[in-house]
């Protein structure tokens, strides 16, 4: 799901270093400049052509809010999972129509619906730029200068490259800083909903499904581009294979994975066991409690909280996994024996030793300090749940931020990013006060428990009144629910920022030193260590193994390979595929009732489906939480299925992968066309999909 998939080996050669995986598994998210070519080629006999990897790439689609997708027609018809529209879905929703709950079909065009804020992506072009971002930082530069270095760089990058081509032009950081990279992408703003089915037919069997199989989830969704008003023209898409791919079958993923640990040191992985994941997993518990009480008031506040409850339930689930994969041992002693081999390699060459020696000691010194600052990050804000407080924030850093010189300003308001900035800041996307409300109430008595009544943030926007109390007061007060007022106070600049009276923003006055502080503090201790000793390990590793590797996943394009198959499971055996006969035999064992219910639909026309068709299945595919929407495509590059998920074994893969039981699960081809045309009577969109 949107939470993260992983990684990690059993049975074959692996090398693994503090960062980096050697293997003959299907494992790697392999950037498409570095594509894993002799493995394919030794293990399946397949070497794609540039050609090949160039269509892919150009098919493949970024949803900017988290999630993956493709176009699959030429005229910019792109699929995704239901899971990655649902906040979409739930913004184009009112109280009187609920596109979540019951599906949406657009018939013709003119009745497709403009998602409010939504900004797809697709990568034209990949350039090195490591010497440029490196070469800035000089002898004798502290660790800070040399972050403000590189980060004031690769803002120049980015600003020459918007300037010169137009497109959204990002720095990736590549191997905890061993490269850096200018990705060119060309966005779409206007997209345009075209087809949903049911919440209950997408995500059938609830939580206790997720992160399961086998499973029965139609977990897709279809929008389409649109340039200067019209359907955009996708000359690369992916044609539409309905026989899917059998088992044993090689196949890919192209897709955006949002972020791995497999490259950190054990100093890191000791930090998340015993201090990150345990406190993140009871913060998310005490979120989750507080937003299902606010859903339980009634129906229009459980509408309103959906998205929200949906994507903590999916966190929490996935970050158990997570944490459960750190507390084995087992895991530990392969990292352990990976850093060992790999500093001992380090150790025993002179310059070696000079220059990245003491890479691992000054991460282990800054992780002591990490989680004292991210803890006071999270708990002095008034912005990590509630989207009003939020905007509020952001607009009054703006307004400070605008003002400096380009390089100076803080990741997030640099030239190239404003226009993506201002998307968001300006979204028409409804705000539902009421529930705006209870989330800063919420965050605020979070901030109070976590950081006590004396903490200067907690005195400064308290000032001896109750959480509840002070959200009440600046939500009721406030307009920041209408954009066309943050329109005004972006536009009015500090002067505007500074005069407004609005209480958000006043708030947001008042906490931005805090703000700034807990940043300055993070980069000085924390953020550029990280990054200054990443570079060093990064460079000890491409000096001993070169570019026979992979880096962690960072929401940008990666390519995965594997083959449809099954995987032992609980004493027996996981078949690769499930099938329509499946759905109805799992709704009838539990008497159909919720999670396992069947919507109207279903039951009706049963008749009418090939129960045999398959639905889902698995491959052995390294994916994680952004692949979710990602296309799964054969050798031919034709489309045969949709990644939603991953299985229970997969969820330790955020740092390690097992490619015996570790698999993707995903939507089949055959499925998502039966139910088009014999479910939803959507036959013109099947046409599309299938090129008729």
């Amino acid at each position: 799901m949107k939470a993260r998939l992983c990684l990690a080996l059993a049975g074959l050669l692996l090398l693994t270093t503090a960062g980096a995986t050697f293997s003959v598994a299907d494992e790697g998210m392999w950037t498409f400049d570095n594509p894993p070519l002799k493995q394919l080629q030794e293990k399946y006999g397949f070497t794609p052509t540039k050609a090949w990897l160039d269509h892919v790439r150009l098919s493949s689609v970024r949803f900017n809010d988290g999630g993956s997708g493709s176009f699959v027609s030429p005229n910019g018809l792109t699929i995704t999972n239901h899971h990655v529209a649902f906040g979409q879905l739930q913004k184009l929703s009112t109280a009187g129509k609920d596109y979540v709950k019951d599906g949406f079909h657009a018939k013709t065009q003119a009745e497709e619906l403009k998602c409010p804020d939504l900004e797809l992506n697709v990568l034209l072009s990949m350039e090195n730029v490591t010497s440029q971002v490196q070469g800035t930082v000089k002898p004798g530069m502290t660790e800070k200068q040399a972050l403000d270095a590189r980060n004031a760089e690769k803002a120049k990058i980015q600003k020459e490259s918007l300037d010169k081509t137009g497109l959204r032009s990002d720095v990736v950081t590549l191997y905890a800083g061993g490269e850096y990279w200018l990705y060119r992408y060309k966005k779409y703003t206007d997209v345009r909903l075209v087809f949903a089915p049911e919440q209950q037919t997408a995500f059938f069997g609830g939580d206790p499904d997720n992160f399961t199989f086998p499973r029965y989830d139609l977990d897709f969704a279809l929008l389409r581009v649109y340039e200067n008003g019209r359907p955009g023209v996708t000359k690369d898409y992916l044609k539409w294979n309905t026989k899917g791919a059998p088992d044993g079958e090689l196949v890919f993923v192209s897709g955006n994975p949002g972020g791995t640990d497999r490259g950190q040191t054990i100093a890191q992985l000791e930090a998340a066991r015993d201090v990150i994941y345990p406190e993140r997993l009871a913060r998310f518990k005490r979120e989750l409690q507080a937003l299902r009480t606010y859903a339980a008031k009634g129906s229009e506040q459980a509408r309103q909280s959906a998205d929200e409850i949906f994507g903590l339930e999916n966190t929490v689930k996935a970050y158990t996994g997570e944490y459960n994969g750190l507390l084995d041992p087992k895991l530990f002693e392969k990292k352990k024996k990976a850093e060992s081999d790999l500093r001992a390699k380090v150790q025993g060459d002179p310059e070696w030793r000079r220059e990245y020696g003491s890479a691992w000691d000054a991460i282990a010194a800054a992780t002591k300090k990490e989680g004292e600052v991210t803890k006071l990050q999270q708990n002095r804000s008034i912005s990590t749940a509630s989207g009003m407080a939020r905007f509020a924030r952001q607009i009054v850093v703006y307004a400070a931020e605008v003002k400096k010189p380009d390089a100076q300003r803080l990741d997030g308001y640099h030239d190239s990013q404003l226009d993506e900035l201002k998307f968001y800041l300006l979204s028409p996307a409804p705000v539902y006060p009421e529930y705006e409300e209870a989330l800063l109430a919420w965050s605020l008595q979070e901030s109070l428990d976590q950081l006590g009544p004396n903490d200067p943030f907690i005195k400064a926007v308290l000032d001896g009144r109750k959480p509840a109390d002070v959200a009440a007061q600046v939500i009721r007060g406030s307009k920041m629910a209408d954009p066309a007022f943050r329109k005004s106070l972006v536009e009015g600049g500090e002067a505007g920022v500074a005069a407004s009276t609005d209480p958000l923003i006043a708030l947001a006055r008042k906490v931005d030193p805090f703000f700034r502080e807990t940043r300055k503090m993070y980069e000085e201790s924390v953020e550029s260590v990280f990054e200054s000793a990443g570079e060093k390990i990064a460079k000890a590793r491409f000096a001993i193994y070169g570019k026979s590797i992979y880096p962690d996943a960072t929401f940008t394009l990666r390519l995965t390979y594997g083959k449809v198959q099954g995987y032992p499971m609980n004493g027996t055996k996981a078949p690769s595929k499930t099938t329509f006969y499946g759905l109805y035999d799992r709704a009838a064992s539990f008497d159909y009732k919720a999670p396992f219910n069947l919507t109207q639909r279903f039951m009706q026309r049963k008749d009418r489906i090939d129960l045999s068709t398959p639905l889902d299945f698995v491959a052995s595919l390294d994916i994680i939480g952004g692949n979710s929407g990602s296309p799964v495509i054969n050798r031919n590059g034709d489309f045969v299925g949709i990644i939603f998920d991953g299985n229970i074994e997969s969820l330790t893969g955020n740092f390690d992968y097992i490619e015996d039981t570790n698999r993707a699960v995903a939507v089949h081809s055959a499925a998502i066309i039966e139910a088009l045309r014999k479910v939803y009577d959507a036959g013109s969109v099947a046409n599309e999909l299938e090129g008729k």
